[in-house]
């Protein structure tokens, strides 16, 4: 009987420890970048505005940029409000670097946290110095929270040896549940969020969980680099087929819809401003306004408004460079092989190049005709050399011989009559001329 009320002393008081307590629980999930920054902002502002006591982050994350993990780091460092990542399956690279930031990491018995190696976006190493950078951020977020910066350093520093770690030189380290309790990165290892919850006193606790909304959740699929340099090439092959194109139809509809997509998503995460969305409508129109007018500065102008444009609307010059590289390469492509199969007889191009060509087969003179005149014989009136005159029935004419000399009075014969000019021949007897 004692022990039943020990046990029903102990429940009521672990359930009376969080009453009145707010606690906010908000997912980092997926791939690290700034849609994810953005969401993190907007649910963080809105514990903040809630006076939440506390915040939950639950992670589950390969990774990402180093720019958005550092931003989101800024963000948690700045909360008065305690936080706790707790890692439910893994917390990696840009992943851990979060969970550092925070002042609690718990974890679930099968996760993971580490191997924090920066690679560029084409999956090769990054340079010393931006390893060097990241390396500190990686020992300053972990000392800035009470932990042992040598743990945090070997996650992103392979020349660390920690072989009883699972980690000798050469490899990036990545602790488990047990090893990073041992070392102090974690408190504890629990099974699921009721169990977090006891650990933080927070049982009784008022629960908010907090999803991306749809926007949010579209921002960060349109902001990721690898759908970035997909939706600029689409947009640069659909209006390029536009222009091989008879009409207004759905290659270009394609690509003006991808370049909307791509501004939407980075107007959503924070990333584009309306300056950007100006520029793009003005590099339009001087584009369109540059066909029909020559010169070309008003072209490079407009074009420069879209270059411009796309530059605002990004953190990394690096990624929108190699993207409009792909983009660019792309267009050339599709640009060569549409004028080998279709050539500029069709589409946009047949307005503004000139293809029709003036020829006799045509009806094109450029006096009239006379041939009428073809075989008829007559004699020359002056030497020709080899144009002269020379005299057919009544009509004198202007005639040229095929090359060679021929005298005066001397049967002639018209074998070619091209517009003005009369081709003639001489004849060899006499008595064929009338």
């Amino acid at each position: 009987m004692t022990i039943l009320l020990f046990f029903s002393v102990n429940t009521t008081l672990h359930a009376n420890e969080g009453e009145g307590k707010l606690v906010y629980v908000i997912p980092i999930e997926n791939t690290v970048e700034r849609g994810l920054e953005a969401f993190i902002r907007r649910t963080t502002n809105e514990a903040i505005e809630a006076n939440a006591d506390h915040i939950i982050f639950e992670i589950n994350t390969p990774g990402g940029r180093v720019d958005a993990a550092e931003n989101i780091a800024l963000i948690l460092q700045d909360l008065d409000i305690e936080t706790s990542s707790f890692i439910t399956v893994k917390a990696l690279s840009a992943g851990s670097y979060i969970a550092l930031n925070t002042d609690n990491i718990y974890m679930m018995p099968q996760a993971s946290m580490g191997a924090s190696g920066v690679i560029t976006s084409d999956g090769n190493a990054a340079d010393k110095k931006a390893q060097s950078a990241w390396i500190t951020s990686m020992k300053s977020a972990a000392s800035s929270k009470g932990r042992d910066p040598l743990y945090a350093e070997a996650m992103a520093n392979p020349d660390i040896d920690l072989p009883e770690y699972g980690a000798p030189a050469g490899d990036f380290l990545t602790l488990g549940p047990q090893s990073a309790v041992e070392v102090g990165y974690a408190e504890a290892i629990v099974d699921h969020r009721t169990e977090l919850l006891n650990q933080l006193s927070l049982t009784g606790a008022e629960i908010v969980e907090l999803e991306p909304t749809v926007a949010e959740g579209i921002a960060r699929f349109l902001t990721h680099p690898v759908v970035v340099p997909i939706l600029l090439s689409l947009a640069s092959i659909g209006l390029v087929v536009e222009l091989y194109s008879p009409g207004f139809g759905i290659p270009g509809s394609i690509g003006i819809v991808s370049l909307i997509l791509y501004f939407y998503g980075h107007i959503v995460a924070g990333l584009a401003g309306y300056e950007a969305i100006v520029l793009l409508v003005l590099g339009f129109v001087l584009i369109v306004v540059e066909l029909f007018t020559p010169g070309g500065i008003i072209g490079f102008i407009g074009l420069g408004s879209l270059v411009a444009a796309l530059y605002m609307s990004t953190s990394d010059v690096g990624n929108m460079t190699m993207s409009l590289a792909i983009a660019l390469i792309s267009a050339i492509i599709v640009s060569v092989i549409l004028f080998k199969t279709i050539g500029l007889e069709k589409g946009f191009f047949r307005h503004v190049i000139l293809s029709d060509a003036t020829s006799t087969e045509k009806g094109y003179v450029s006096t009239a005709n006379r041939m009428e005149l073809l075989n008829q014989k007559g004699v020359t009136v002056t030497p020709l050399r080899p144009s002269g005159t020379a005299e057919f029935g009544a009509e004198r004419l202007d005639v040229v011989s095929m090359g060679a000399f021929i005298n005066v009075n001397q049967p002639v014969q018209i074998i070619k009559v091209e517009g003005a000019r009369i081709v003639v021949k001489e004849l060899k007897n006499n008595e064929e001329a009338k």
